[in-house]
């Protein structure tokens, strides 16, 4: 049975931890940035966590 590879579009926008949690950037800091207040951008920086079905289905997609 061939190996599984690992979908390219997932491998650029997630990494998982340590301890296995999917972890992504936020989405909306690409472009019209003046049209989004300080505070809005600055919440953007930090990144966050995907759980439940939806952080399996990107493990998978993964290969891990």
């Amino acid at each position: 049975m061939p190996k599984q590879k690992t979908h390219s579009g997932v491998k650029k926008r997630f990494s998982l931890t340590a301890t296995g949690k999917v972890k992504y950037a936020r989405p909306g800091k690409g472009h019209f940035l003046t049209a989004k207040s300080q505070g809005r951008k600055r919440k953007l920086r930090k990144g966050s966590y995907i759980a439940g079905k939806n952080a399996k289905n990107i493990k998978t997609m993964l290969c891990k």
